[in-house]
């Protein structure tokens, strides 16, 4: 830390990811002196860097998905309001259906995806062989789809978001751990690292799989416990598929797994382990490639012949519920969570961004009051997100 930084603040971010970035960004924007700290040596360099990029607002309940709509409105412009090339897709998002199970599941959430503005329809057979032709049809029921849903590059996201952030003001302090947050009188003061001391009123938690961690220097219970997931990308090859396929069936290992085909024409492909692999290691597994490889073949055999040329792990940080957890502390005046995307940090960012901007403003719509009690950290966690 030079002599001439600050150490004055409105806001700190804790947390320069796939959240922490925007929110920096967005605050800055609307004129808040914003610091953020990250132990990493750049941005992006904790879970984001490791997600495979997907972007979509088929969510099965109305917080995520209006967050995720205001995100892909962001996402989708972005290039075109501040020049910076994000490697923005549209292509879609699929959900299969080869068995009444999913086709029941996934036509019960079509009401609440569309009350809630998702443009999504469910196909029929022959409809969804038209969006996704080399889908296997052997048992084929149909699948919903949502075209507007997409992806982009995490890493080249993240930087934008970060280059606009210091481009308004906002700093960025890398190489640098949260030591101790500061309350007295019930209020946050200040917080102090291993470089320096920060005054501020308001301190966001957006710290990931280590939210936990955080709130604990408040003496707060953030239920965020790391779940590790592998994902892996193939070589290029001439493109044939547009969205995003997710099965959501349950399998030997995994309760689903998802792909799709980059712009690149690689393959990027990831799985959901059941049951759970708690814990930080991010040391990739001899078992991922062969039980994904086995159901993704099964459900497109065109896939079969492709080398994989890389695979690796990351973080998901996991809620109770598999709703993150958004709002102010009751116990600590000024500390404000934004944890638990439950591996949908990327998706969710810009909007949450945004969202925790209007929270600090005490300037929230009404949209942002019906959708917050969904999100409260005071909830009581026995639902079940149904789209994880």
């Amino acid at each position: 830390m030079s002599s001439a930084s600050r150490t004055n603040f409105d806001v700190i971010v804790i947390g320069a990811g796939s959240i922490g970035a925007p929110t920096a960004f967005s605050l800055a924007k609307a004129g808040f002196k914003t610091l953020v700290i990250d132990k990493f040596p750049s941005v992006g360099q904790g879970s984001s860097k490791r997600a495979i990029g997907g972007i979509r607002a088929t969510h099965s309940d109305p917080a995520k998905i209006r967050l995720c709509l205001r995100s892909i409105d962001i996402f989708s412009n972005w290039q075109a309001e501040y020049g910076d090339d994000i490697d923005w897709q549209k292509g879609g998002y699929t959900f299969v259906a080869f068995r009444e199970d999913e086709e029941k599941s996934l036509k019960n959430l079509l009401n609440i995806q569309q009350q809630f503005g998702l443009n999504i329809s469910w196909l029929n057979k022959q409809d969804f062989l038209e969006v996704v032709p080399d889908i296997n049809p052997e048992n084929l029921v149909g699948g919903t789809y949502s075209p507007e849903d997409g992806s982009a590059s995490p890493l080249l996201a993240t930087h934008a978001f970060y280059n606009q952030a210091t481009r308004l003001g906002a700093e960025f302090h890398f190489n640098e751990t949260l030591l101790e947050i500061i309350v007295k009188n019930g209020k946050i003061t200040a917080i102090i690292t291993d470089q320096g001391v920060y005054n501020c009123k308001t301190v966001i938690n957006a710290a990931g799989p280590w939210a936990r961690q955080v709130g604990e220097l408040v003496r707060m219970v953030v239920p965020v416990d790391p779940d590790s997931h592998e994902a892996a990308i193939t070589e290029s090859v001439a493109p044939f598929l547009k969205p995003m396929v997710v099965d959501i069936r349950p399998g030997p290992g995994s309760s689903n797994f998802y792909f799709y085909q980059h712009s690149t024409g690689q393959i990027i492909f990831c799985i959901t382990p059941k049951p759970n692999i708690w814990g930080y290691n991010v040391e990739e597994t001899s078992e991922f490639l062969p039980m994904v490889a086995k159901r993704m073949i099964e459900v497109m055999p065109r896939l079969k012949n492709i080398r994989v040329r890389r695979t690796w792990r990351g973080l998901y940080p996991m809620t109770p519920d598999g709703f993150p957890i958004v709002g102010w502390s009751k116990e600590v005046e000024g500390f404000l969570l934004a944890a638990g995307t439950c591996g949908q940090g990327f998706m969710l960012g810009p909007g949450l961004g945004e969202l925790l901007t209007r929270i600090i403003q005490d300037q929230l719509s009404e949209s942002d009051k019906e959708i917050l009690p969904f999100l409260s950290p005071y909830r009581d966690f026995s639902g079940q997100e149904l789209l994880k």
